[in-house]
Order: structure tokens, then sequence, then C-alpha cells
């Protein structure tokens, strides 16, 4: 599928400009010290974006856990829990669902339950109670979509950035969808421009180089994405290896994300017969959203349907309770997984490490340095 081209609201630039004061200043706020930022005796990597919508987050951070964990690190995540009905901090446990944590998180904790994962909209106090947990005690902390929380001062921040809507060619709020203007970019170490296409040419790598005017001391990558075998949201039992598809298939993509384009690139080859129903990001089902999705359902014929959805959308469907029965069975997840191309994966792999490795972990820094008391 062609992505469409980035739409910039121009007769809303006005209120861009306003917006952009507010940001401005409260950045200046910080740059001035009269808002103070807080860092950790703990590597704290932030993983985010400068623009309002996905660009891959959550795959970027399970490409860390996985990465970290390998290494014998213990890892946690912390984020605001998106969407999620409860407040304050949570640790989350098998029985945690979408409601107390939200979907991402959800998704987190079950794909990796052997990590800690953490909700909390004040990003300083869910490390603090991070770093209070003993055995095992936390040697890293993964921080989700937390850019613009400059209340945390992290030790290593990731910018991701969409092949298909740069944050160079974006504009802010409310005419794009930058957070703050571009020009911020300069607090990442590392930038990594995201859904690259697999056919993507060097020359493209060369172009969208300079076109970012990064700093020297960041470092660029691309990535893309990977999918694996279909997943049953409700297994029969018994262990599992996923489905794949044989090109006969009526399948129904049910998404709640951001930019589920990548996704129907993927599934519309290996099909006989799509059709999506697309939702907003980290949308709230409903019994009437319920109602839809059997409709369409029912209208695909012969005897090889499948509804298809994402991870996230999964993670939220899985503990809902007005998803019809008759529907479970037949209710399947896509997993993604990020690729870095360019043959860097040992380059931005040994970038992680080194910077865990040479910011260990250590009790005798004061947790509080640089904040005011709370």
């Amino acid at each position: 599928m062609e992505e469409q081209p980035i739409k910039i609201y121009r007769w809303l630039y006005p209120a861009s400009w306003l917006y952009g004061a507010g940001v401005y200043l409260r950045n200046k706020f910080f740059d001035w010290k009269w808002l103070r930022s807080e860092s950790f005796a703990a590597p704290v990597i932030c993983i985010g974006n400068l623009v309002a919508g996905g660009t891959g987050k959550t795959p970027h951070t399970e490409y860390l856990v996985r990465l970290l964990r390998a290494q014998g690190w213990n890892v946690a995540t912390l984020s605001r829990g998106y969407k999620r009905k409860t407040k304050g901090y949570i640790l989350a446990d098998a029985q945690s669902d979408a409601q107390q944590i939200g979907d991402e998180p959800r998704q987190m904790k079950g794909k990796f339950p052997d990590i800690r994962v953490a909700v909390d909209e004040d990003r300083r106090r869910g490390i603090r109670e991070l770093l209070r947990l003993e055995k095992p005690q936390v040697d890293v902390i993964l921080l989700d979509d937390a850019f613009q929380h400059r209340y945390v001062k992290a030790g290593m921040n990731i910018l991701l950035t969409d092949y298909h809507r740069l944050l160079c060619d974006d504009a802010l709020l409310p005419a794009g969808q930058l957070r703050e203007p571009a020009e911020n970019k300069q607090r990442a170490q590392v930038v990594v421009v995201t859904k690259c296409p697999d056919d993507i040419k060097p020359i493209d790598f060369n172009i969208i180089t300079k076109k970012l005017h990064l700093y020297p001391y960041q470092k660029l990558f691309f990535s893309g994405f990977r999918y694996g075998r279909l997943q049953p949201v409700f297994p029969a039992g018994g262990p599992s290896g996923g489905r794949s598809l044989d090109g006969t298939e009526q399948l129904l993509l049910v998404t709640g994300i951001a930019s589920p384009a990548p996704m129907l690139d993927e599934l519309r080859p290996q099909a006989g017969h799509l059709e999506h129903l697309a939702f907003g990001d980290h949308h709230s089902f409903s019994k009437s959203d319920f109602a839809l999705i059997k409709e369409r359902f029912d209208r695909l014929e012969g005897d090889k349907r499948l509804i298809v959805t994402t991870e996230k959308d999964a993670a939220r469907l899985k503990g809902h309770p007005l998803l019809p029965a008759e529907l479970k069975p037949f209710l399947y997840a896509l997993p993604v997984e990020i690729k870095i191309l360019q043959n860097q994966q040992y380059i931005f792999n040994q970038t992680i490490i080194d910077y865990v490795r040479t910011n260990p972990r250590d009790r005798s820094l004061p947790e509080r340095q640089d904040a005011y008391a709370t």
C-alpha cells in the first residue's frame, strides 16, 4: 500500500505558532533550570518521538528488552499506561489487564513475564519505585514514550522518526503532528528512522541522512519491521508454533493503531481476500464495535476465515468482557519485531550495551541528583 503524502494544514499555522511558543517556553524553563530534571543512579534509556502518532516505539522497546536480557541484565519498563482506567504507580503481574495498566504494558508483560513492567504518570516516582525493588534489583530501566517528559533526565535518548513522515518534513501541532520543533532532536544521542520499506535503496539512506541534519554526537540508524507467524489470541491448549497463510484465507484485519499500512502490505500478498476495519489508535472497543466486526466477519466466504489484529489490540481484546465468544476461535494476532538495516545491527547493539556497561547502577550515588524534593 502506498503511503499518503504528509498532510500539513497550513491554515492552522497561527495556532501552531501559539502552541510552539508554549513548548518553547517550557523547554527553556528546563534549560534555564527553572524546572529541574531528575537524574538517577542507574541506566535509564528513553525511547520516544517528536510526533503525536505511532513510530514503532513498542517494537523498539521490545528489541532492547531482548538485547539487554541476553547480556544478563534485569530489565524494567516504565510508561504512563496510556488510556488505562487507573492512576498512580502499578507494578504489573500476570493478572494485570489492559484496563489496569494499558494495552502496550499488558502486551509487554505477556511477552516478557520475567521482567518488571510498571506504569506511572509520574515517571520520577515510577523510577524510584522500580529502583527500590529487590530479588533481583533492577539494572536498567526503559522509558516508553517519555522524550517530552523532561522531569526525568535519561542517560540515553533514542528518538524515532517514521520513514514516511520524517520529523524534518513535518509541522507543529495542530498544522502537523509534531509535539515540539524538529530542532529539539538535539536532545537525542541516537536517532532511528523506522518503518523503512524492504526495497529501500542506498541512495535513500544518503538523502534522509542529509535531510535530518544531525549533530556529530548523534548516531543514525534505520529499521524495518519483521513479522512472525500468526498467533491465536485464545489458544485451544498446548504449545502453538503459530499459523502461516497459504494464500487462500479470507481475512478481516481489525486495527486500532496509528499506522496500519505496513501490516496491510504484509498480509495482502498472503491472503486470498483481505478486508480492513480500522479504528483509532488505542481504541476502546464497544458493544457496537463488536457487532460491526461480527457483521463484517460473517460476510467472508468459505471455511478459512480469520480475524487478524495487532499484538497491541490483542492485549485489549483478550480480557474484554464484550467480545463475542463465537469470534474467539478465529482471532489471531500478527507479531512484529524490528530489524536494524544497513548491516548496522552490531553497531546499534554495541551502542546500547556500551552505555549500560559504562553507567552501571551505583547505590552510592544520590537518587535525587539535580532534583527538587517533592
